[in-house]
């Protein structure tokens, strides 16, 4: 046991589960932010609260040694919403931090934030990212690139059209993916106090060189499900008119939005190497094809595919 006790943001989200469950098993003493009532668990102490409330992010932050900020925004139906969830949500909990005396800050942002000019997303997360660079605590961003794994809602769109043989993919291009487990392996060694992490912006991923290009990681999701698949890169007029096509259809649900194909069809969403967290910290330790099969695996035993 380290003794030590984090205050958690997203702890109910894809990320934020696995996160939790690793920093329980790393002895953390976790108070988590919640909207809703959870089920007790050992070494957590659930906070009924949300960013929007700010006088519950100081009963989350108190007696904390750190914060990581793992919620966000990730589909919003306008500006307002990205804006509010990703950039006040973020200096609503670096104001709290502060009254509460909490130095030590660690902020989840995206990639999408290398390229803000794509997306409303993209903006609202290089803002949030803003604000924490200019925050004076003891701060480390790290932006993750497609994040998958056991209980993903996004990439298993990708599955369900792999299984029926086909996998309909954004224009040519490349990107990085990490899975949910190294990811969270990654958030909780950065919690303590590193010389080589403080005021350091990581990008991380799986370790492919070069990242994977778009139709090779859709035949990788075939391979994991026992199929050759066929790939089609749709073009940018397509592409748009599927993502009104689901926000008609599934509404705030939707999961193709326009917001989102904008920057689904930048080509290179590849991290940069040399941005990547040293060694001695972290490595990836899941490949890709093998954190695809283990994902299919779950999807069939939840009945999800």
């Amino acid at each position: 046991m380290n003794g030590k006790t984090v205050a958690l943001t997203g702890a109910t989200g894809f990320v934020g589960k696995a996160v939790l469950a690793r920093l329980v098993k790393a002895g953390w003493q976790v108070r988590a932010l919640t909207r809703r009532a959870q089920q007790p668990q050992p070494g957590v102490s659930w906070i009924d609260g949300a960013l929007d409330r700010p006088e519950t992010l100081i009963s989350l932050c108190e007696g904390a040694d750190t914060v990581l900020h793992v919620a966000g925004v990730v589909n919003a139906p306008n500006p307002a919403g990205f804006e509010a969830g990703n950039v006040t949500g973020t200096a609503n909990m670096l104001a709290a931090a502060k009254d509460c005396g909490v130095s030590r800050f660690v902020h989840v942002s995206s990639l999408a934030a290398r390229e803000p000019q794509l997306s409303v997303y993209g903006a609202s997360k290089a803002k949030a990212e803003k604000l924490v660079g200019t925050s004076l605590l003891d701060w480390t961003i790290l932006r993750p690139p497609g994040v998958y794994g056991p209980g993903d809602t996004e990439v298993l769109e990708m599955f369900k059209m792999a299984k029926n043989g086909f996998c309909l993919l954004p224009p040519a291009g490349r990107s990085s993916w990490i899975h949910v487990d190294d990811l969270a392996r990654l958030l909780v060694a950065l919690l303590p106090v590193h010389e080589n992490a403080t005021a350091r912006l990581f990008e991380a991923d799986d370790g492919e060189a070069g990242g994977w290009e778009h139709a090779r990681f859709g035949r990788a999701i075939g391979w994991a499900l026992g199929k050759r698949i066929v790939t089609f890169s749709a073009p940018r007029p397509l592409l748009n008119i599927a993502a009104w096509g689901d926000r008609l259809v599934r509404r705030e649900n939707a999961k193709l939005t326009p917001d989102r194909a904008s920057y689904m069809c930048h080509p290179d969403w590849v991290i940069d190497r040399s941005a990547a967290p040293p060694a001695s910290l972290w490595a990836a330790e899941i490949s890709t094809m093998e954190g695809l099969k283990q994902t299919a695996r779950w999807y069939k035993a939840e009945g999800w595919l």
